[in-house]
């Protein structure tokens, strides 16, 4: 078997041919917006069974609805779904920009056609344009090896999960079209966004002027175009696919890392370290393989050991091998029945039984290095289910929760705590019988949790509005249920550091 991965001969021909003209850009900007080109303007023109079957990769319904000759219309067919446009429509949809400013920066070729995907992408405040290459929808073939990817599942789900502190620098690391670092210029002074790969570099530079920013963009691998910098917050959505790296089995730089198995994102975890400030966090996603016999969470205590950092790693799914090689296989547009597909879904299962893979976990990890000397910590929990959108507040208390109870260890039920207002309890009881069997705590935020809980726990936080210290109320409650002082603090010390670490307890 070769040391590295052998490429098929599918590239792009060239560079992209993007050229930065700020006048160009300026007029392009309004225009997109005066025909409102934007998340919710598409989505109301579509509708709501036309968007989601876009959203599957289906063009069939979006073209049955966009049919006219109107700005809109001209530019959904155009941008989204690879139609071929006169140039006195595009005139009309862009009279600012028109057909010649379109080509003037690279993204119009003579036939009429897009030779990009411009999609619209929106936070709660702010509302952008993301271009990169064409997608699969559009051509109608499998993807180039070195295909710059656009917005998608994995990249929206980093930018609902990062926390939104304001920061003096921030990286982007391996940030592809730039959709972190779009996010990120809203609240960091300095933005900082690398990617290994010419094509997505020269993306990456026309998404920056386009959205009028002032990112440092740098190629390079990994951590080497920062080296000797340090960050507040680190993102990055890594090619972290696992792909055997077997000839016929094509190396996609948008997804793909050029290491065995999973160790590129092992790598970025014991290389982000060095480059955070203290207090400073980074988070990523990531898949992990799962060899027989072993936890994922094993394999991750394992990531984290070399390094100092604290860690919260949330699992949002698994997968067996060959639910992982049909994944990336037809997302790399290959369909099964091909001789391609077989052999490729070959090349990934004998791959996973080299390793003694038993499934493959993906995830998010928030990393953050300690502002002062305290023991770290390490939570590791798997949660498949809904979470709050976005997500980057949950996270940013939660450290917070996390980093006060590791500094204080000793101290929980000496402060003065008032349960969370998305905090609802339930009680299930046999029939006929006079206490619960089961008590449960839900939060409707976060996460959205579910503890279970007992008598003593229940009655303090009945009565945890922060008018006494949770010590207080737990003696108090000892003596109404007739039980030991002593011997209920110790157990309830750490349930309530628990209920604080996970936000079902806030302070007042």
């Amino acid at each position: 078997m070769p040391s590295s991965p052998v490429r098929t001969p599918q590239t792009h021909a060239d560079s992209t041919g993007l050229r930065v003209l700020p006048e160009v850009l300026a007029a392009l900007d309004a225009d997109l917006r005066a025909a409102d080109f934007t998340v919710d303007g598409v989505q109301q023109r579509l509708g709501p069974v036309a968007s989601a079957a876009l959203d599957r990769e289906q063009s069939v319904p979006a073209k049955r609805v966009v049919t006219t000759d109107a700005p809109l219309d001209v530019l959904i067919r155009l941008f989204g779904l690879g139609g071929a446009e006169r140039d006195e429509h595009i005139d009309a949809a862009l009279p600012g920009c028109r057909a010649a400013g379109l080509r003037a920066l690279g993204l119009l070729d003579d036939d009429g056609r897009a030779r990009f995907d411009l999609h619209p992408h929106a936070d709660e405040a702010h509302s952008w344009w993301v271009l990169s290459d064409l997608s699969e929808l559009v051509t109608g073939g499998p993807l180039p090896d070195d295909y710059v990817l656009g917005i998608g599942g994995a990249s929206t789900t980093l930018a609902s999960w990062t926390v939104r502190r304001p920061a003096g620098r921030a990286l982007d690391l391996g940030a592809g079209c730039g959709i972190q670092a779009l996010h990120l210029d809203a609240h960091v002074r300095q933005v900082v966004a690398t990617d290994i790969a010419a094509r997505a570099v020269e993306i990456l530079e026309f998404n920056a002027a386009l959205a009028g920013t002032d990112w440092q963009v740098r190629r390079g691998s990994l951590f080497e175009p920062v080296a000797g910098e340090r960050f507040e917050l680190i993102v990055s959505n890594p090619p972290f696919v696992i792909t055997p790296r077997v000839a016929g089995v094509p190396l996609m730089e948008y997804r793909d890392g050029g290491m065995v198995g999973d160790s590129l994102v092992r790598t970025v975890v014991h290389q982000v370290e060095a480059h955070l400030e203290p207090g400073g966090v980074a988070q990523l996603l990531g898949n992990w393989e799962v060899p027989a016999g072993t936890d994922w969470q094993d394999v991750v205590r394992q990531w984290l050991a070399p390094t100092e950092l604290d860690a919260w790693v949330v699992q949002r799914e698994t997968q067996d091998p060959a639910e992982y090689a049909e994944l990336w296989i037809r997302d790399g547009g290959h369909r099964p029945g091909t001789e391609a597909y077989e052999r490729m879904y070959a090349a990934w299962l004998d791959d996973f039984d080299a390793r003694g893979v038993a499934s493959i976990g993906f995830g998010v990890i928030t990393l953050q290095r300690p502002a002062t000397k305290r023991r770290r910590f390490q939570v590791l929990e798997e949660h498949s289910g809904p979470v709050a959108s976005p997500m980057g507040p949950a996270v940013d208390a939660e450290l917070a929760a996390l980093t006060w109870c590791a500094e204080h260890p000793d101290e929980v039920l000496d402060q003065n705590w008032r349960v969370a207002d998305d905090v609802t309890e339930e009680r299930f009881a046999a029939p006929g019988a006079d206490d619960p069997s089961v008590i449960r705590i839900t939060q409707v935020g976060g996460l959205g949790r579910q503890l279970h809980i007992d008598t003593a726990i229940s009655a303090y936080l009945s009565v945890a509005d922060g008018d006494l210290t949770a010590r207080q109320a737990l003696v108090a409650i000892a003596t109404l249920l007739e039980r030991d002082e002593r011997d209920l603090l110790e157990r309830a010390q750490p349930i309530v550091t628990r209920l604080v670490e996970t936000g079902f307890l806030v302070r007042t």
